[in-house]
């Protein structure tokens, strides 16, 4: 009977490892794999050199397994800079730095757009986390510390071939590039991938106890009277609630517009006056970063405009799992996206990681108050980047909240201090055209928008000693594309078709972009 007894439960453990090696990569992995998908993972796996790695990793999901080590966020005194400090580019409406990104800009510079006022009037305000180690980066900065993913014979390095914003799609297509390398091994941590000169400068406006505007549930003030949340041009605005006028005789997305052109213009006045009054007011520059976020501007037409807040990081630090980290890679795309509706901003998207969350306007936290100036509030995850609308823990994928994003207040960034601004047409066909600068910026270069590749390293090999990969979970996997790639054109808020509005903060906790 003993015998017996240690026969079941040993049969019964390898039947749990059996089950949990099975259908753990999968539960991992919300998005099933495609045969094409499959068939590279199993060139990748035959990357390794040694026979006994290659048969744990397909058999067991385990490999690497000799690879395993720690992989802080830093490394110890590390003195390598990863090359020059250069300077980064002015503040909105200034001159570029360097002339290769005045290269590749618009022809058309009389007749280009500018950007709207309530673009700027609602730009969101970013919280990065307090510890973070991997800060906002200049994709014109990225170019010196990449190189094309190519036979070492293949490209030159000098001055007449020099890669750069206002060429990297043409180089791509003329040479057959998908990916960029980075110039120096990432887990020695060079400089250029903290990025640290890029931290926000102190952000400062008389809100210091934490007292923020954060509505609960639905104001009726924002009804849903439009299909603004589901339109693009060949699906354009329709009423779904009585067309006719509100109280006062205004039909309700006028007064929307009126009201919030005097909310505009309030702020404006305000600010003005304290700054006649007070020298010693919020600095110009509080909340600026040195690195430029990217703002596309996509009409949809009816009167909906989308606004695209794209911030770059030159690395993403994967999260932990029992002390093991996954998901490290080189050059980090990440958006919030606004829908505006004749000027009155109706939702908010926030990425995270393959997916994302769409809040309704009057759920997300803002700074001000009814009676000044509203702007959301975004919460960026250490690491990952991933943003969010509440400070905290946010669990994702595994349960128990073992795998997590950390958000906080830490310092507060104000993007629409420091922008490259553009106008994206996405119902055009030609793979190089569509995209145009706006007028505060006209030398922006264009070229970089079109390049189909991705923005990093390509996912190691086995035969790389800084990759392993355990139940399907990788240390190092291949970064993002770029902004063209989120899907721009999207008829609904979120990234994806399957979406859900969320109209509360406790109702947005309940789930995450995976569930």
């Amino acid at each position: 009977m003993y015998h017996l007894r240690r026969i079941t439960i040993a049969v019964l453990v390898i039947s749990i490892v059996v089950f949990l090696l099975t259908f753990l990569p999968r539960v991992l992995n919300p998005v099933p794999p495609s045969k094409e998908k499959q068939e590279a993972d199993q060139r990748w796996i035959s990357t390794s050199p040694h026979w006994l790695d290659r048969q744990a990793c397909r058999w067991l999901s385990l490999c690497g397994l000799l690879h395993l080590k720690k992989d802080p966020p830093a490394k110890p005194k590390n003195r390598d800079d990863g090359g020059r400090r250069h300077e980064l580019r002015s503040i909105l409406g200034g001159d570029e730095a360097a002339s290769a990104s005045k290269r590749g800009g618009s022809d058309n510079k009389g007749q280009l757009r500018g950007i709207p006022d309530y673009v700027l009037t609602y730009a969101p305000l970013v919280h990065l986390y307090s510890q973070e180690f991997f800060w906002p980066s200049d994709i014109a900065d990225h170019m010196n510390h990449v190189v094309p993913a190519l036979e070492d014979d293949e490209w030159t390095f000098n001055e007449t071939r020099a890669m750069d914003l206002s060429n990297l799609y043409n180089l791509s297509v003329e040479l057959g590039f998908q990916h960029l390398d980075s110039k120096d091994d990432v887990e020695s941590r060079p400089r250029w991938l903290h990025s640290k000169i890029n931290k926000p400068i102190a952000f400062s406006d008389g809100d210091e106890d934490g007292e923020h505007n954060q509505d609960s549930g639905r104001n009726p003030l924002f009804g849903e009277d439009t299909t603004w949340f589901d339109v693009d041009r060949e699906h354009p605005l329709h009423r779904i609630s009585d067309p006719r006028k509100l109280p006062g005789g205004v039909p309700e997305h006028h007064q929307l517009a009126r009201r919030s052109r005097t909310i505009r213009s309030r702020e404006q006045h305000r600010l003005m006056s304290q700054s006649a009054q007070d020298a010693q007011n919020r600095p110009d520059e509080s909340g600026y970063s040195r690195a430029p976020v990217t703002l596309i501007l996509v009409d949809k037409g009816s009167g909906v405009v989308d606004a695209f807040w794209f911030f770059f990081y030159a690395y993403n630090l994967g999260q932990t799992v029992l002390g093991t980290r996954y998901g490290n890679h080189v050059g980090d795309w990440e958006h919030a996206m606004i829908r505006f509706e004749s000027g009155v901003p109706r939702a908010v998207y926030f990425s995270e990681h393959e997916g994302g969350q769409a809040y309704a306007w009057q759920a997300v936290e803002k700074r001000g108050n009814v009676t000044e100036l509203q702007r959301p509030v975004i919460y960026s995850a250490v690491g990952s980047h991933a943003m969010y609308a509440t400070p905290g823990n946010h669990a994702y994928v595994l349960p128990f909240g073992m795998l997590k994003d950390v958000t906080d207040r830490g310092p507060l960034w104000d993007p629409s201090k420091n922008l490259r601004g553009y106008w994206y047409d996405y119902t055009t066909t030609k793979d190089d055209e569509g995209l145009e600068p706006v007028k505060e910026n006209p030398n922006a270069p264009t070229n970089w928008f079109h390049y189909k590749g991705t923005w990093g390293d390509k996912l190691y090999g086995l035969n790389d000693a800084r990759q392993w990969r355990l139940f399907g979970q990788y240390h190092y996997v291949t970064g993002p594309q770029g902004p063209k790639f989120k899907n721009l054109g999207r008829e609904k808020v979120c990234l994806n078709w399957k979406c859900r509005l969320i109209h509360s903060i406790a109702e947005g906790k309940k789930g995450s972009w995976h569930s």
